[in-house]
């Protein structure tokens, strides 16, 4: 077995460990683009991981998430890197993503097998994560965010630019895809905020256990809501409608999320399902917090085993057909709040070259990256 194949086989291995959602999607990718996205959300996992780490200082969590952008823009010894981060890691970090980093070198290997495209959309997605994340991370607080529009900024940092890159690898995989490019790169990073939205709502209080809120001050105000004085209990029915408004934002976005996929050809029946599945869940955990306000932990609206399989199987019978599609939807969003979207924008990307930017010393990396919500 070479290299590169046994590198793949490592992948294929570790990816059940580190994300149960995305081991049931990407095997559903055909096989041009399944190395490709798995390889693309291991690296992101990789980035995550450092960013997770509650050992690390800011400063330290950003020099190695710069280094980690320097390795993959091929500068620097991946190997190195990862015995670098390998003892810094505490037991917080899983035993599985403390593996996931100490093998990036074949990871990055695999990344390096890859067409130019896919190797440029990959190290964008992850050179902008690295950039964007401390940002927020360096002012993370209870008091949450300040404006809607920073929610909009850290979802893309976090999630949008995946949906880039996403686009990227389905628009070079197809040309039938590649076609429908201008509509689908307009949506996409709204399809992954409105993945990104569902999980802070579900997990709100777990992030609040950690110090962090990503909700944002400025709709709660209008209630008269303190994001940096609210708890699970009791009950605060301030809290519940405002939350409420942001459930639809979330499905907002949602509804892009299945425009998008619809741009898709329906032969591309493995492409589809990827997008199908994850929409399905989200819309079905949305439906859980709107009919669970008083819920105080993500466990108490998680789906449930036999609604996942329901959304599988529903969506394979559907997926080639658009109004069947369109049906499914609006009777698993049924009753979900729905909010009008302002024109969609993106963050402005990084201000200076990020391979550059790993070799700055730490006074230029705290005012390039310390200002979150800016």
């Amino acid at each position: 077995m070479d290299s590169v194949s046994s590198d793949e086989v490592y992948q294929d291995q570790i990816l059940p460990h580190v994300s149960r959602t995305f081991a049931l999607t990407i095997p559903q990718l055909p096989g041009g683009l399944r190395t490709a996205v798995s390889c693309a959300y291991l690296l992101c996992r990789i980035a995550d991981t450092i960013e997770d780490e509650p050992a690390l200082s800011p400063a330290e969590t950003l020099a190695f998430l710069q280094r980690f952008s320097a390795v993959l823009a091929g500068e620097g010894d991946p190997k190195l890197l990862a015995r670098d981060i390998g003892p810094r890691l505490s037991d917080r970090t899983l035993a599985t993503e403390r593996d996931l980093v100490g093998n990036m070198d074949r990871v990055i290997g695999v990344m390096q097998s890859l067409n130019e495209p896919q190797r440029a959309a990959i190290r964008r997605c992850v050179e902008l994560m690295c950039y964007g994340m401390p940002r927020f991370q360096f002012s993370a607080s209870v008091k949450g965010l300040a404006r809607s529009s920073d929610l909009d900024d850290y979802c893309y940092y976090v999630a949008g630019v995946v949906g880039e890159m996403l686009t990227d690898l389905f628009c070079d995989y197809s040309p039938a895809i590649a076609r429908h490019r201008p509509a689908l790169s307009a949506i996409a990073a709204s399809f992954a905020q409105g993945l990104q939205m569902t999980n802070i709502l579900k997990d709100v209080w777990e992030d609040r256990s950690r110090g962090a809120c990503w909700l944002p001050q400025e709709v709660f105000t209008r209630y008269g809501v303190d994001l940096g004085e609210v708890a699970g209990e009791p009950f605060n029915p301030r809290f519940a409608a405002a939350f409420r408004e942001l459930i639809g934002v979330a499905h907002a976005h949602l509804r892009n999320a299945l425009e998008y996929t619809l741009l898709i050809p329906g032969k591309e029946a493995g492409i589809r399902r990827f997008c199908l599945w994850a929409i399905g869940l989200a819309v079905l955990t949305l439906r859980k917090i709107e009919h669970n306000p008083r819920f105080t932990a993500g466990t108490q609206v998680k789906v449930s085993r036999s609604a996942v399989t329901m959304t599988r199987v529903l969506t394979n019978v559907a997926g080639h057909g658009d109004w069947m599609l369109r049906i499914l939807f609006a009777q698993a969003a049924r009753g979900l709040p729905l909010a009008h979207l302002p024109e969609l924008r993106r963050p402005r990307p990084a201000p200076m070259n990020l391979v550059d930017s790993a070799r700055a010393p730490e006074q230029a990396l705290r005012r390039s990256y310390g200002n979150s919500g800016s």
